[in-house]
C-alpha cells in the first residue's frame, strides 16, 4: 500500500528536472499523474526547454512506477489551455487531489542588455513563475472543492522566494519577485482553502541539479554576482541538491502524514535560508 493510493496529482513543469521527479515519487507512492510542460523554448529564457519527448519519458518513468500518467504540451501562461488540459484529465481519472505548481523559468544573463531585453525577460519570468502558478492554482482549485475530499497544493518557490538575491536585472529581479509572490499567494490560499481541508504550501528550494541551474548563463551569472564565493554557497557541505530531495519534501507535504500542515514555507535548502 502507498501513502497516496486512489489519489491523482497535477504537475506542471513535468518533462523533466524537478516536475519529472515529483510525478515519478508520487507515482511510486500510489498517485496517478496529469503532467504538463510547455515543450518549447521561450526567447528571453539563456537555456533551451524541455522537449515533448523528454515528457514523452517522464510517463514511461512513471508507468515503470506502476502510474498512469496522462500528458499534456501546455503553457502555463495560457490559462484556457493550462485549464483544458487539467479538465481532461480528471475527466479520465475521475478525480483530483494534489498540484503541484512546479513550473518556472530563470532568465539570467552575464551581459548588457537593452532595456527591451531586460523588461523582455522580467515579463517573461512574472508570467510563467508567478501568473502560471496563479493559472495552475485557478485552475485546480474547482476540481478540489468538488471533490469534497479536501487536497493539498504545493507550489515550487525557492530560496530567492525568502532571501533577497538576484542582481540588477530583470530577469533576476523577476525571479525573486515572482518566488516572493508566490509565497502571497500561498498563504492567502491556504486561509481561503482552509475550511474544505485544502492545504496550501510553498518549498522552497536551493540550488538544484537541473538544467535551470547548471546552463552556462546561469553558471557565469553565478560567478560574477557581487558579494558571490561563500555568500552563495550551502552551509551543509553540498553544493547542489538533487531533485529527489525536494520531491521527498513534496511527498510530504501532500501526504496525510501532513494533513494539518498548511501555510508553511517550507525550505529544502542545506541552511542556505538559515545562514543569509
Amino acid at each position: 500500500m502507498g501513502s497516496l493510493d486512489g489519489k491523482v496529482a497535477f504537475i506542471t513543469g513535468a518533462a523533466r528536472g524537478q516536475g519529472r521527479s515529483h510525478a515519478v515519487r508520487l507515482a511510486a507512492d500510489g498517485a496517478d499523474i496529469i503532467g504538463v510542460d510547455i515543450c518549447s523554448d521561450i526567447a528571453s529564457n539563456g537555456y533551451p526547454m524541455a522537449s515533448r519527448a523528454e515528457l514523452d519519458e517522464t510517463v514511461a518513468l512513471v508507468e515503470a512506477q506502476g502510474g498512469k500518467m496522462i500528458a499534456s504540451v501546455s503553457d502555463v501562461r495560457d490559462f484556457a489551455a493550462l485549464k483544458a488540459a487539467l479538465d481532461a484529465g480528471v475527466e479520465h481519472f475521475g478525480r483530483l487531489d494534489i498540484v503541484c505548481a512546479n513550473a518556472g523559468i530563470a532568465a539570467m544573463a552575464f551581459r548588457e542588455l537593452t532595456d527591451d531585453e531586460d523588461l523582455q525577460m522580467w515579463t517573461d519570468v512574472i508570467d510563467v513563475n508567478l501568473v502560471g502558478s496563479f493559472h495552475t492554482a485557478k485552475a485546480a482549485i474547482p476540481h478540489l472543492i468538488a471533490g469534497g475530499r479536501g487536497g493539498s497544493i504545493v507550489f515550487t518557490s525557492s530560496t530567492a522566494g525568502l532571501k533577497g538575491f538576484g542582481g540588477l536585472q530583470g530577469g533576476g529581479l523577476g525571479y525573486a519577485a515572482s518566488k516572493h509572490g508566490i509565497v502571497g499567494l500561498m498563504r492567502t490560499l491556504s486561509n481561503a482553502l482552509a475550511p474544505q481541508s485544502i492545504r496550501v504550501n510553498t518549498v522552497h528550494p536551493t540550488a538544484v541539479n537541473t538544467m535551470m541551474a547548471v546552463n552556462p548563463a546561469m553558471t557565469a551569472f553565478l560567478e560574477h554576482y557581487p558579494d558571490g564565493g561563500p555568500h552563495l554557497q550551502n552551509p551543509m557541505p553540498v553544493g547542489m541538491l538533487e531533485p529527489e530531495d525536494i520531491s521527498a519534501a513534496i511527498a510530504y507535504l501532500v501526504s496525510d502524514a501532513a494533513r494539518y500542515v498548511t501555510g508553511v514555507t517550507f525550505p529544502v535548502d542545506a541552511g542556505f535560508c538559515n545562514k543569509l
